[in-house]
């Protein structure tokens, strides 16, 4: 089984991740931020993953450290669950519409972080979640996954909607990249030979 239990304490957050990539999308999410968990559900449901994610942050303060620790988290127990990336496609991409808003994800497990996120949202908060944390969020697991993300808004009136098409978008890129590509056997799909 493809999966990582990791445990992130610092003095602005104590986060507890546990993820199973051969997953049916189950989520057991409570991170404090209820927007977040409702976007990580999102990658869990779409990305065929389990996801097991608790945290506890100063969100006296904001939610800024909460959410970026989390994708921190995450992406740090994605690359362990991922492993050696022998046999697996390696790039995904996805297009998701929700009603009026579309958005585009490309992802590749490259070994290398990057991320170029184009999301132009048409305001700053969604509820009391402010919307500059989703980029925060990639940017955290693009750092410690070790992947380059391209994520691209391509049209959105509704904000709601740009942020869940972003999330369900990188979900089923995610699941693409990770399958099991039989015609590699065992190889790492890469003419290094590792990633």
């Amino acid at each position: 089984m493809r999966e990582a239990e990791i445990n992130r304490n610092t003095l602005e957050t104590q986060i507890a991740v546990r993820v199973r990539l051969d997953g049916s999308g189950h989520s057991a999410l409570n991170t404090g931020v209820p927007f977040l968990d409702h976007m990580l559900d999102q990658i869990a449901r779409h990305g065929l993953v389990d996801l097991e994610i608790t945290a506890k942050g100063d969100l006296h303060i904001d939610a800024h450290h909460t959410v970026e620790d989390v994708g921190i988290a995450l992406g740090t127990a994605f690359a362990q669950a991922v492993g050696d990336k022998a046999g697996i496609r390696r790039y995904g991409h996805a297009y998701v519409p929700l009603d009026e808003a579309l958005s585009r994800v490309v992802v590749d497990l490259s070994g290398r972080p990057g991320l170029e996120f184009h999301v132009p949202f048409t305001r700053a908060r969604v509820g009391e979640f402010d919307v500059d944390l989703v980029r925060e969020f990639f940017q955290g697991f693009v750092n410690h996954a070790k992947v380059t993300l391209h994520i691209d808004n391509l049209r959105g009136v509704n904000a709601h909607h740009q942020a869940e098409t972003v999330f369900k978008a990188f979900g089923r890129a995610l699941r693409m990249a990770i399958e099991h590509d039989p015609r590699l056997g065992g190889a790492v799909p890469s003419t290094k030979g590792s990633l």
